[in-house]
């Protein structure tokens, strides 16, 4: 009953998660759109009110006037529109699933004594330290270089280095799936964090000037516009990293940290294609096809590199000896059992009796021979000789008499 409800748990999670976490990233690439997409107003009464750009658009039947101001309207209204709970609320909720896939079966997800044999506490200490560390070097180089001459340059340079950094440490300690996860949850938590330490209180602080009648300092709107463009370029590497738990080639391959990164610079490169496009439409860029150009290369040229060797010849598979079905029980009672056997059903699989093996042949063939995501961050040992027994016993017809 526990595994039942935590599945529940986790589904209604990351249905909220993905809710948020649109709505977050929906508002992020409006915003970006529209920054880049406003021209000079034309009409003096729109100039007189000190309007700086503004766009007209047609949507759902109707047509809208997006305008922006070049410092602030003459009289605030009463309300204004704030856009923060969407990013709180997507971390909540993605901190909620880490801590409740990783963190509480640390053990399971979040080690592979291959790598890091260490026990469940130190390694969920870690995990949680990159979230902070990663934050306080991020936080810290773009205070320190991010308003002298070419400080953006600089501020990028620095960041990315270190994004290398963490992405290599990461997949050096941790199970290469928790890995990702943690690398893209890290990422994650500094954008809510530029939200919430930055970019909010920036706001708040030229909305109380402006209220009060005292001059704006231009340092809060710097640092929000520095910070927001920041996370722009996270999202869709951060966007990778979630959903990478669903490709197990990517994560278990020999160099899974360099697989991260080239996607992620890839993911980089399209967005950057994104942004410039709107400012090329106005003719106040250049032609941003060459980035997404740069980001597809990157990403055909992973693929290449990552192709698996190629298959035994059939002549030779069909010279293996016979594997007999008692061969194959060894092999599950041994590295299996503990997780799907009489005691344990994880997922509500069991493989513990020939019938259970014989409906669940095809599953245990992907998960154990094809993907190799099975068992576990292989917990329990599982070697190659023993892979290929089981391919073998599958591809013979996967009797069980």
């Amino acid at each position: 009953m526990e595994s039942y409800y935590l599945d529940w748990a986790n589904l209604l999670l990351r249905w909220v998660h993905v809710i948020t976490a649109i709505a977050w990233i929906g508002a992020s690439f409006y915003f970006v759109m529209l920054d880049n997409s406003l021209e000079k107003p034309q009409d003096p009464e729109s100039l007189d009110k000190g309007v700086g750009g503004e766009q007209w658009a047609v949507h759902g039947g109707g047509f809208y006037n997006m305008q922006k101001y070049a410092l602030a309207p003459k009289r605030l209204p009463d309300h204004l529109h704030w856009s923060y709970w969407e990013s709180y609320s997507t971390w909540l909720t993605g901190f909620a699933l880490f801590t409740m896939s990783y963190l509480w079966n640390a053990s399971t997800y979040l080690i592979d004594k291959s790598k890091m044999d260490w026990q469940p506490g130190a390694a969920i200490g870690v995990a949680l330290a990159f979230f902070v560390v990663f934050w306080m070097v991020y936080d810290g180089i773009c205070q320190i270089f991010g308003r002298r001459k070419n400080g953006d340059t600089i501020v990028g340079v620095l960041i990315a280095l270190f994004i290398v950094f963490a992405t290599w440490l990461a997949c050096q300690w941790f199970a290469g799936r928790a890995a990702f996860l943690l690398v893209g949850a890290m990422m994650a938590t500094t954008m809510s964090g530029n939200v919430f330490f930055w970019i909010i209180p920036g706001q708040r602080k030229n909305v109380q000037a402006l209220r009060e009648g005292r001059p704006v300092d231009p340092v809060h709107g710097q640092r929000g516009k520095q910070r927001s463009v920041h996370n722009t370029y996270f999202t869709l590497p951060v966007l990778f990293a979630m959903l990478s738990n669903h490709y197990s080639f990517t994560y278990t391959h020999k160099y899974n940290w360099i697989v991260l990164l080239l996607i992620m610079l890839g993911g980089a490169a399209i967005r950057q294609f994104f942004v410039v496009r709107h400012r090329f439409k106005l003719g106040n860029a250049g032609n941003p096809l060459p980035y997404a150009l740069i980001g597809i290369v990157v990403l055909g040229l992973t693929i290449v590199w990552m192709k698996p060797e190629p298959a035994a010849a059939p002549a030779a598979a069909a010279a293996a000896p016979a594997v007999a079905f008692k061969d194959v029980q060894k092999v599950l009672e041994q590295r299996c059992f503990m997780c799907h056997g009489e005691a344990v059903q994880m997922k509500n699989v069991r493989v513990d009796t020939p019938d259970q093996v014989a409906a669940h042949a095809q599953a245990i063939y992907q998960q154990v021979v094809v993907t190799k995501i099975m068992p576990m961050n292989n917990a329990t040992g599982m070697t190659d000789e023993e892979r290929a027994l089981i391919g073998r016993w599958f591809q013979a017809g996967a009797k069980t008499n």
